[in-house]
């Protein structure tokens, strides 16, 4: 499931950001690029739903699998779009964040559905079984990613 979501999220990615970044240029030449957040969100929101529909009709355990979740990466995808916008990416620039951006997020879902895999297995008290056991798994995964700090 982790390597389907994240494949979805990077076609999602690389498809808004195609769209949007000439989006925002025609919202600029209009003098409206304050709408490009609502502009951005129809289009994410667009590609979001025919991933939705593809999966549904051509992979069904996987959308079974995840069910609601591929919504929840619509945040991620506008941060993406967005951050093109901020940071002066050109269209090529655009394009190569938003694959790099999508396969970091394939990275951390990997290693998240790792991890909560192994904790599911693990014994310990039943009280920590399913939320708790995924919050712990959370934290784990954001404490190794902390060891990337200052790199950069």
């Amino acid at each position: 499931s982790s390597v389907g979501m994240g494949a979805a999220v990077i076609f999602v990615m690389i498809c808004a950001t195609a769209i949007t970044y000439p989006v925002y240029r025609l919202l600029e030449h209009f003098g409206i690029e304050y709408l490009k957040t609502v502009a951005f969100i129809l289009v994410i929101a667009m590609f979001v739903q025919l991933v939705e529909i593809v999966m549904k009709k051509m992979m069904p355990p996987l959308y079974k699998a995840l069910g609601v979740y591929l919504i929840t990466t619509n945040c991620a995808v506008l941060g993406v779009t967005i951050g093109n916008i901020d940071n002066g990416y050109n269209f090529l620039q655009s394009l190569t964040n938003a694959l790099g951006t999508g396969l970091a997020f394939t990275l951390a879902l990997l290693l998240f559905s790792g991890v909560r895999a192994r904790i599911e297995n693990c014994d310990f008290p039943e009280t920590f079984k399913g939320v708790p056991a995924t919050l712990i798994a959370a934290s784990i995964v954001s404490l190794s990613f902390m060891g990337f700090s200052g790199i950069i």
